[in-house]
C-alpha cells in the first residue's frame, strides 16, 4: 500500500518524476505523506512560522506522526534554485523531496545526509 497524496495549490505542470516510488524507497511502503505543491506566500509563511526564516523555501517537510508527515514543494523556487546547485530542474526537484523525505526518517544536515542524498539521486537517475 503506497500513501502519497498530491496537492496542487499553483498553477503550471508537475515535473514528471516518480514522487511514490522515490517516497515508497525512502520512507517506506506504510508512511503516509501529503505532497503540496505551493508557491511562495504559502512557503514563505510556513518558513517564517516554523523555521524563523522570513523568505520563500524551496521546499519544506514537517513529521506529523511517526507514520505520516507533508512535505510542502516550492516549483517555482526550485526553478530559481536549480542553477546555483549546478541542476537542471527536474533533477533538483526530485533531489528536493529526496532531501525532505530524508528529513522526514530524521536525518540532519551533514555528511551522512549528503552521501545518502547523492545515492538515491543516482538510484533515480537525477
Amino acid at each position: 500500500m503506497n500513501k502519497i497524496f498530491i496537492r496542487k495549490t499553483v498553477r503550471g505542470k508537475l515535473p514528471g518524476l516518480p514522487f511514490a516510488r522515490i517516497k515508497s524507497a525512502i520512507l517506506g511502503d506504510l508512511y503516509e505523506l501529503s505532497l503540496v505543491f505551493a508557491g511562495d506566500t504559502l512557503t514563505r509563511r510556513l518558513n517564517r512560522t516554523h523555521r524563523g526564516n522570513d523568505k520563500s523555501a524551496n521546499v519544506l517537510s514537517f513529521p506529523l506522526e511517526q507514520n505520516s508527515g507533508e512535505i510542502f514543494l516550492n516549483l517555482q523556487q526550485a526553478k530559481k534554485d536549480a542553477p546555483r546547485f549546478e541542476k537542471l530542474y527536474n533533477a533538483f526537484v526530485g533531489f528536493l523531496f529526496i532531501h525532505a523525505c530524508l528529513h522526514l526518517k530524521g536525518m540532519r544536515h551533514g555528511k551522512q545526509m549528503e552521501n545518502t542524498e547523492k545515492r538515491w539521486c543516482k538510484k533515480f537517475g537525477l
